[in-house]
């Protein structure tokens, strides 16, 4: 089985690949579209991370590819309904780099508020500017979330135990952690608080999400983060409110494009305001935070190939059996239409198989069955099975 994992994904996940017996091989920085095409011919599992995007055409072009691990946060860089139309689960890393985004976030609101980034730039250029004025202690503020899931609900926590007042919008209905009070619309939450955070995922629909409206309605020397996705953001029409002193301050660690490896030049919008933090999507780019992705993900990725089982998986049906010892499991990836399970089980009837166990998950239009039989199947066997019409993709995992 081989293995490509790209924009360096921590060793530990590339070193507990080998451990199991895939040939692995890394590479440092992102693939475009056709780069991509070339280099996943023959490789069985792609790892990569938030700049390489996998989509319907490289996936046409992959017929060997079993999984990929986004070892990240986001999936939208990939195409998970063509991926799931051609058997291929995707994994990803939902919480593992939750802590350092909001250690991050946390740490921005209070540079930001202490104009630590001016203070700095002024020390380094040999200006002693010891002042008060514009400095602000967070304690008492009030921080508005934009997007309550992982990441916003544990900065809701953290911000409340220094102090701060915590409001939050989301589309979905979240519990209010601790003090915490729910916004009915994305408008009451920008005229009501002192810091706006964005904490919302990647899909198309949230594209555009903040604006010139937006930024106009929020309240007078405000700050503002987004350490989500690059698309949320209208960066010319948030330029020309740090510009108006409207907005007081800024903290972006994403961009609509971003280079695709070391080195490459970066461009934005915000390049050379003062009081704008720019960082290149480092929020949960900890050690720790990789590190335990690289083993996280790695694992899925190995567990799918060696058990079949699909959980945590964002575009499979989720499907977990034990481990099986004194028995063999085939994986049968499916169209989602009424019976199949039963045509699976007379095939394995009629060729003289006991089944041990058996689990069926449907999600959408994709149905996955995990069955444990008695003995490896016969070739025969395994065409009856393979050529049943609704058959996506078929394997025998022992």
């Amino acid at each position: 089985m081989r293995v490509l994992l790209l924009e360096n994904i921590h060793a530990d996940g590339a070193e507990f690949l080998r451990a199991q017996g895939y040939q692995v091989e890394t590479r440092t920085g992102a693939l475009g579209e056709d780069e991509l095409i070339e280099a996943v011919q023959g490789v069985h599992l792609l790892g990569i991370r938030s700049t390489t995007y996998v989509t319907e055409r490289v996936l046409a072009h992959a017929p060997d590819l079993l999984s990929i691990g986004a070892f990240c946060i986001g999936t939208n860089q990939i195409d998970l309904k063509s991926a799931a139309e051609r058997g291929v689960a995707v994994f990803n890393a939902p919480y593992s780099n939750t802590r350092s985004v909001v250690e991050l976030a946390i740490g921005e609101i209070i540079s930001l508020a202490r104009r630590l980034n001016e203070k700095t730039n002024d020390m380094h250029a040999g200006i002693w500017n010891k002042s008060a004025q514009g400095s602000h202690e967070i304690r008492g503020r009030k921080l508005g979330i934009v997007g309550y899931g992982n990441i916003g609900s544990q900065l809701s926590v953290i911000a409340e135990a220094l102090g701060m007042q915590v409001f939050y919008f989301d589309v979905a209905d979240k519990l209010a952690l601790g003090n915490a009070k729910r916004c009915a619309s994305l408008e009451e939450l920008l005229e009501t608080v002192d810091v706006v955070t964005l904490h919302v995922d990647g899909r198309p629909g949230n594209a555009g999400l903040f604006g010139a409206d937006e930024f106009a309605r929020m309240r007078p020397r405000s700050l503002f983060l987004n350490l989500s996705r690059g698309i949320l953001v209208d960066t010319k029409a948030l330029r020309a409110h740090l510009e108006s002193g409207h907005i007081a301050g800024a903290a972006v660690d994403v961009f609509p494009v971003e280079p695709k490896k070391q080195g490459d030049p970066f461009e934005s919008d915000l390049r050379g305001l003062p009081n704008v933090i720019l960082t290149p999507h480092v929020g949960g780019s900890t050690m720790e935070a990789q590190q335990d992705i690289g083993r996280f993900v790695a694992g899925k990725l190995h567990t799918y190939l060696a058990e079949g089982s699909t959980d945590l998986s964002p575009n499979m049906p989720h499907q977990q059996l034990p481990a099986y010892r004194d028995h063999h499991r085939l994986a049968h990836l499916h169209h989602n239409v009424p019976g199949v399970l039963s045509a699976i089980n007379v095939i394995l009837g009629d060729h003289g198989v006991n089944i041990e166990g058996q689990t069926l998950g449907t999600r959408g239009e994709i149905g996955y069955v995990l069955t444990d039989i008695d003995k490896q199947l016969e070739p025969e066997t395994l065409d009856a099975l393979g050529t049943l019409p609704e058959t996506i993709r078929l394997r025998q995992l022992s």
